[in-house]
């Protein structure tokens, strides 16, 4: 009988060391997977795109005066951008088709109209990322053909010129992005002369408002 109560004691002894072993062991701990930094975007690199758009400005004849003009344009832009924190330094190249044209009869009994039909500028950018939007201004360079005509009479000249502007550009995806623009743009004045039916001297001028749309897929 003593030997039996000594077993039992012993048992009860163990278990209740047993339970205190395990009020004493701390609970685990829940474990939580660290969220995945999300990198800011970068905007250096390659790009081509397209864009298109609308004009309107002023051409003006010597011997009629300015005139409003008007019309549409859409072509193909390439350009590179190295960003240094969050400044943006670029340049970028467009060639568009257009058909930016007016017509006036004041002083021209039979019309006289100008026309620009294509438009390239070559540009400098500085832009200021804010990870995935970036303001940015831009100038540089133009080019188009400034073509004047009346009464089957008619000149043209390529003209070089210079622009300025500002826009907008954001990331749709890793590689495609999405741009809107403003740009002022001076082609000068050729002098037209008698193949414009008028005198010896007769300067055609030209400028234009652009406002376009584009997207842009970076390598």
């Amino acid at each position: 009988m003593k030997r039996m109560f000594f077993v039992l004691a012993s048992l009860a002894a163990l278990t209740g060391s047993a339970a205190a072993a395990d009020l004493s062991r701390p609970a685990p701990q829940q474990y939580y997977k660290a969220p995945v930094a999300q990198l800011a975007y970068s905007w250096t690199g390659f790009y081509l795109g397209i864009n298109g758009g609308g004009g309107f400005g002023r051409s003006a004849w010597d011997t009629t005066g300015g005139f409003n003009t008007s019309g549409g344009l859409v072509g193909g832009t390439a350009g590179y951008n190295y960003q240094v924190g969050q400044a943006v330094f670029g340049v970028e190249g467009d060639i568009d088709w257009a058909d930016i044209s007016g017509t006036t009869n004041n002083g021209c009994a039979f019309g006289c109209r100008t026309k620009d039909d294509w438009l390239s500028t070559v540009r400098g950018r500085i832009g200021y990322a804010a990870d995935r939007f970036m303001p940015f201004i831009t100038g540089g360079g133009a080019f188009g053909d400034i073509k004047a005509n009346t009464l089957g009479f008619s000149g043209s000249d390529t003209r070089a010129g210079w622009t300025i502007g500002g826009g907008l550009e954001f990331a749709l995806a890793q590689n495609w992005t999405a741009k809107a623009e403003y740009l002022y743009v001076d082609l000068g004045k050729f002098n037209c002369g008698v193949s414009c039916g008028g005198p010896a001297t007769n300067n055609v001028s030209f400028t234009t408002n652009l406002v376009r749309a584009g997207v842009n897929y970076h390598f």
